[in-house]
């Protein structure tokens, strides 16, 4: 759909980015260089890891290898075009691709929410129903889970998207901010923006509520469950398997809830652009670190995978 049949007088935007001093373009760019290339390293091995290690195909690794797509996706969403336009200066993104922008980001970011409430429901047939968790957790049920968690992303963002860009933007094309975000086009709008507020209020709110009830009573659950353990032994292996996800939800939703769930007269752009860079371009970086570090499993799974690479190599050579 162009710009003109959307009953939009703007065919392009102005991204102004992180800042406009150019001493510290080349800086921002280097770091958002490593810190992209950690990201793509770290969940796309991740996800190579788990499709390598037959000891890894389990509900939780398969779950945890769509989460590391989702982080992949929603990264690959917006830093390439950072780094360019750090490097190059060039900050101008069409109208199009502005909404392509808006609507991958929506995509993967809400499957990656969708899949931190399945993983937690997974964590609990695990702890709380060990018994009954093969039957449970099946693999149709855990493909069902996952295609569900993109399914319903991609309904969402579809809303949010199209939502967003059937106003009209006639006051100004220079977006306050370094990729777009319904929070920063919504300004530049000169048509009635109550609907669309109340709409993305709403839809993220839902989200975000919905996703953390579940969460939560599932630890609740899981924690109850724990504490009754007998064995000191088995207390500190379940608390290991969740310490991981806990940590990614508190990151995760508390940065959603301040950027999203706060009214629009206390937002600031500033402090917007400053967590957004850690929920765009950081907790894709993060995420892999944070699973693999404090995983055994995985650890092992690495130097295995490492072992069997180097062998190879030398009979190659």
């Amino acid at each position: 759909m162009s710009p003109t049949e959307n009953n939009s007088e703007v065919t392009e935007f102005i991204l102004v980015g992180l800042t406009n001093n150019p001493t510290l373009q080349i800086p921002l760019f280097i770091i958002f260089f490593f810190i992209y290339l950690i990201s793509l390293v770290g969940n796309l091995g991740m996800i190579l890891l788990i499709l390598l290690d037959s000891r890894l195909h389990t509900p939780m690794y398969f779950f945890l290898s769509n989460l590391s797509l989702a982080d992949f996706g929603y990264s690959s969403a917006v830093t390439p075009k950072v780094m360019a336009g750090l490097l190059t200066g060039d900050k101008v993104i069409s109208f199009n691709d502005c909404a392509t922008q808006l609507f991958f980001f929506g995509v993967f970011a809400i499957a990656e929410s969708n899949l931190l409430v399945v993983m937690a429901y997974d964590r609990y047939a695990a702890v709380c129903k060990p018994l009954h968790y093969t039957t449970t957790m099946t693999t149709n049920v855990c493909a069902a889970l996952s295609i569900g968690s993109y399914v319903i992303a991609f309904l969402e963002a579809s809303i949010h998207t199209g939502n967003t860009i059937r106003l009209s933007f006639c006051r100004s094309n220079v977006i306050d901010h370094f990729y777009c975000d319904a929070p920063s086009l919504l300004p530049l709008s000169c048509s009635d923006r109550y609907i669309t507020e109340l709409v993305i209020f709403l839809l993220v709110g839902f989200n975000t509520v919905f996703s953390l009830l579940v969460i939560l009573t599932s630890y609740v659950l899981v924690f109850a469950t724990i504490l009754r353990m007998r064995s000191s032994e088995g207390r500190q292996k379940a608390f290991s398997t969740c310490a991981s996800h806990l940590t990614t939800v508190s990151i995760l939703y508390g940065i959603v809830t301040f950027m999203y769930l706060q009214p629009s007269s206390s937002h600031s752009m500033d402090t917007d652009k400053i967590a957004s860079v850690f929920n765009a371009i950081v907790i894709p970086m993060l995420n892999p670190l944070i699973y693999s570090l404090r995983n055994k499993e995985v650890k092992s799974a690495f130097f295995n995978v490492a072992g069997k690479a180097k062998s190879s190599i030398k009979l190659i050579f």
